[in-house]
């Protein structure tokens, strides 16, 4: 497990594609597991480690997770990701080139739980909800583009959903019409950079995640 910042109040730890930030159904060890054993490892902590997942990003995702410390934090996180005041902004790379090289997806997604995947359909659908989306474009290559998205709104595997649907699939995300697969099952979404004001100093903190991704 990679730290990448750390202090009293929260942790934020890179996430490897695979990897799960909460327990789930196949009984893998999460990161929220494996962010506590390293608290009790490195601070000599007896008994219980609190650590709160304040969000997830999907398991076939990389990129950067926060954990807060304590349960103020993770109240005063909570609040903040609700609000939208924790700014999240992501890499990917897409098949093809964009017709435009920036520009906002809107659409209508509805999620289906037993399929696990989102669908874009018509405002009138039981469930849909308005999603966008702003992505401009960082270097294009002969096959593939790496583009950078800013959520406006965070809905169920939004980034994937919406960039398939104007044309262009994540590499390597075969739900979401990508033509093969990556080497590890991974995709190339890289949840790259996070904004906000702490929730206890109120300085600004900006974290950005070292790994590149590349074609």
């Amino acid at each position: 497990m990679k730290v990448v910042y750390e202090d009293n109040h929260m942790i934020v730890c890179h996430k490897e594609c695979g990897e799960i930030v909460q327990g789930d159904k196949t009984g893998d060890t999460p990161m929220s597991e494996m962010v506590k054993s390293y608290l009790k490892e490195k601070y000599a902590k007896p008994g219980n480690v609190f650590c709160g997942v304040v969000h997830r990003i999907d398991r076939p995702v990389s990129g950067l997770v926060i954990f807060a410390r304590t349960s103020k934090a993770l109240t005063r996180l909570n609040d903040m990701l609700r609000r939208g005041e924790i700014h999240k902004t992501y890499r990917a790379i897409v098949e093809g080139k964009l017709e435009k090289p920036e520009g906002e997806i809107e659409s209508w997604l509805v999620s289906d739980g037993r399929m696990n995947k989102t669908f874009v359909c018509d405002e009138k659908t039981p469930g849909a909800k308005l999603s966008k989306l702003r992505y401009r474009t960082i270097e294009t290559g002969d096959r593939y583009t790496i583009v950078e998205v800013n959520l406006l709104t965070g809905r169920k595997h939004q980034i994937r959903c919406q960039l398939a649907s104007i044309g262009h699939p994540i590499k390597g995300d075969l739900k979401y019409g990508a033509r093969r697969s990556n080497p590890g099952g991974g995709i190339s979404l890289q949840a790259w950079r996070i904004e906000f004001v702490h929730p206890v100093s109120k300085e600004p903190v900006t974290i950005t995640e070292e790994e590149e991704l590349h074609f």
